[in-house]
């Protein structure tokens, strides 16, 4: 089954914020909704979608027209739509050519849509459910990977919240990004170099 396929039997959530769900987008009925959001400046920055619904139309459309690697997404909070997921296969992306992917690599973008839902650590929340459920229901998967702008410090830092850890700085054709990684496994943490002996007093 493809990616898209698969996600709208991911199921419901639970979070300390509600039951958050993930349900794929239907155009053109929420066409509207996704646009308005992109259109919010602090949106509009990193999203590059501002523009008549069309613009957004054509993004979300393009995904759902494709062969199922990437699937669009509403996220819920209690039955209320308050955020856009795209969920893919990061491994058959082009991200793939600007780090070193693994098979079945999947990738998270995400905006929290109305403005009093974000600044609030509610980002941070999803993001670590919503990574677990990924690890859980993709068990090839071994990692969830992002690449958030680096500019946009506050979509880092959840990112770091909800167990990610920003591996590198690549260059992408449209920004420079934080590769930021979630492991199934952590990684095993160096070992410390030895420490010498104290000098014996003089």
């Amino acid at each position: 089954m493809s990616l898209a396929g698969s996600v709208p039997g991911w199921g419901a959530m639970p979070t300390a914020a509600g039951e958050f769900r993930l349900r794929p987008v239907r155009l053109p009925a929420d066409l509207d909704l996704l646009a308005g959001w992109m259109n919010d400046p602090d949106v509009a920055a990193f999203w590059d979608l501002a523009g008549p619904p069309a613009t957004t139309g054509r993004h979300v459309r393009a995904q759902l027209d494709g062969d199922g690697r990437s699937a669009p997404c509403l996220g819920l909070l209690d039955g209320t739509p308050m955020s856009y997921w795209e969920i893919y296969r990061a491994d058959l992306d082009p991200l793939a050519g600007h780090y070193p992917a693994r098979p079945d690599d999947t990738g998270v973008h995400l905006l929290l849509g109305p403005a009093d839902r974000r600044g609030r650590g509610l980002g941070a929340t999803l993001l670590a459910a919503l990574a677990e459920r990924i690890l859980r229901e993709r068990p090839r998967c071994e990692r969830v990977v992002a690449e958030p702008d680096v500019r946009n410090r506050r979509s880092v830092r959840a990112f770091e919240r909800a167990g990610f850890r920003a591996t590198a700085e690549i260059d992408l054709p449209d920004k420079r990004a934080a590769l930021m990684v979630r492991d199934r496994v952590p990684p095993r943490p160096a070992a410390n170099p030895a420490v010498p002996a104290p000098s014996d007093p003089a």
